[in-house]
C-alpha cells in the first residue's frame, strides 16, 4: 500500500477509471451469464459449479503470488500489462473446443493472470491519488458502472442472440482491459516503514483469526447467488434474460448508493456493529431468494439487500485490514482478507452449491443463509478489535 504524501501533477482519472470500466465489465458478464453458458452446452449443475469454483478457487493463490512478485520487482504496470495480455490469449481458447476437460484447463489459466491485475493496479490508482486517498470512490466507482452496463446490455443482447456469444463479448472487454493499461505510465511507490510485529501474529490473533473466519462464510453463503442465480431465474420462474439482467443491475445499483454514503455511516457506526447486522440480513436475503421468488416484488427486495451483504460488508472489512494490518503489512492483508473470502470462500460456496442445486434450489440458498448465520455467531463471540479504527473514505464499490 503506497503511503505516498505527494500527489502527481495530473490525475489520469478516465484512463483509471477505464480500467476499472472494462475489468467489472469482464465481472457483468462472467458472473450472470456464465453459468448459463455451461448450461446451454449441455453441462450438469455439478459441472457448472465445479467450473465456477475454479474461477474463484484461482484467487487464493493468485493474488498472493502476484503481489509478492509486483513487491519484489517493483513492476506492477509492467505484470498488468503481461498480465491482461495473457489472460486475452488464455481466455481466447474458450472458442477452440467446449469440451469439459479443455475448459477446465483454459479457465484455470485464463483466471490466474486475471487475477494479477486488479490488486496491482489498486497500488497504481493509490499512488496516482497520493494523500488524496478519498477520492479513490470517485475513480473506482466506474467499476460498478461496467458492471451494470455488461450485464444489462448482455442481458437485453440474449434475448435476440444465443447465449454461445458469450464468450465474444468477454474476449472483448479483456481486450479493452489490455488496451487501457497500455495509456498508463508508472508512478513509484514510496517503501513502507517496517512492521516491528510479524504477519502471522497478527493473522493469528483471535480477532483477526475470527475476521478472516467470518469473511470465508460470509462470501460461501455467496458463492451459490453468483453461480446459479441467473439459473435460477430462468429455469425455475421464466424469466427472460433481459429481467435477469435488470435484477442484477438493481443490485449492483444499491451497491453504488450505499457507497457514496458509507462514510457517514461508518461516521456512526462502528465497523464490528456494521458487520454483525450485515450477517443477520445476508442470511435473510438468502431465505427470501430461496423461498419467495415467487413474487416480483421480494426479489426486488432481495436485490436491494446488496447494498448490506456487499456493500457495508467490504467496507467495513476493508477498514478493518486497513487499520490492523499496517505498514509494510498491508498489502499482505489485503491479499490474505481477498483470498480467504473472495476466493476460498466463493469457491467453496460454488462448488456446494454445484452439489445440492439438482436436489433443491431452496435448500442451496438455505445453505447459504446458515453460513451466515454462522458468520455472525463468530463475529459475535470473536470479533472484539482493538480501538484503533479511523474512519476512511477509502472505500471500494
Amino acid at each position: 500500500m503506497p503511503n505516498s504524501s505527494s500527489v502527481p501533477q495530473v490525475l489520469p482519472y478516465w484512463r483509471l477509471s477505464s480500467f476499472y470500466f472494462f475489468y467489472f465489465a469482464v465481472v457483468g458478464a462472467l458472473t450472470p451469464y456464465w453459468g448459463v453458458y455451461l448450461k446451454s452446452l449441455g453441462y450438469s449443475s455439478k459441472d457448472v459449479g465445479i467450473i465456477s469454483s475454479i474461477i474463484l478457487a484461482t484467487r487464493i493463490v493468485a493474488p498472493n503470488f502476484w503481489g509478492w512478485l509486483a513487491d519484489k520487482t517493483q513492476q506492477r504496470l509492467r505484470i498488468i500489462r503481461q498480465g491482461s495480455a495473457i489472460a486475452c490469449a488464455c481466455f481466447a481458447c474458450v472458442l477452440i473446443s467446449q469440451q469439459y476437460s479443455w475448459l477446465v484447463i483454459v479457465i484455470s489459466c485464463y483466471t490466474f493472470f486475471w487475477h494479477a491485475v486488479l490488486p496491482q493496479f489498486e497500488v497504481i490508482t493509490l499512488s496516482y491519488l497520493g494523500n488524496q486517498y478519498q477520492r479513490y470512490g470517485q475513480i473506482r466507482l466506474w467499476g460498478s458502472l461496467g458492471f451494470i452496463v455488461a450485464v444489462v446490455g448482455l442481458g437485453l443482447l440474449f434475448d435476440f442472440l444465443p447465449i454461445h456469444f458469450l464468450p465474444i463479448a468477454i474476449l472483448s472487454f479483456l481486450i479493452l482491459i489490455w488496451l487501457s493499461s497500455l495509456s498508463l505510465k508508472a508512478v513509484p511507490v514510496q517503501k513502507t516503514h517496517e512492521s516491528s510485529q510479524g504477519f502471522l501474529s497478527l493473522v493469528f490473533q483471535p480477532a483477526i483469526s475470527c475476521f478472516l473466519l467470518a469473511s470465508f462464510l460470509l462470501q460461501l453463503s455467496h458463492g451459490p447467488y453468483y453461480t446459479f442465480y441467473s439459473l435460477y431465474l430462468q429455469e425455475h420462474y421464466n424469466y427472460s434474460s433481459t429481467a435477469t439482467g435488470l435484477l442484477w443491475a438493481l443490485g449492483v445499483l444499491a451497491e453504488v448508493g450505499i457507497f457514496l454514503v458509507m462514510p457517514k455511516i461508518m461516521h456512526r457506526f462502528d465497523v464490528r456493529s456494521l458487520l454483525l447486522v450485515t450477517f443477520l440480513i445476508t442470511a435473510f436475503r438468502w431465505c427470501l431468494i430461496g423461498y419467495c421468488a415467487d413474487w416480483l416484488w421480494v426479489l426486488l427486495f432481495a436485490q436491494l439487500l446488496h447494498a448490506v451483504s456487499f456493500g457495508v460488508a467490504h467496507s467495513a472489512s476493508i477498514e478493518i485490514v486497513r487499520t490492523q494490518f499496517k505498514g509494510a503489512h498491508q498489502g499482505q492483508g489485503q491479499a490474505l482478507y481477498s483470498s480467504l473470502s473472495f476466493g476460498a470462500g466463493g469457491a467453496v460456496g460454488a462448488l456446494i452449491g454445484g452439489l445440492l442445486w439438482d436436489h433443491s434450489a431452496s435448500l442451496t440458498f438455505l445453505v447459504a443463509g446458515l453460513s451466515s448465520l454462522g458468520a455472525f455467531v463468530i463475529a459475535f463471540f470473536g470479533l472484539h478489535l482493538r480501538k484503533t479504527q479511523v474512519l476512511s473514505s477509502h472505500q471500494s464499490p
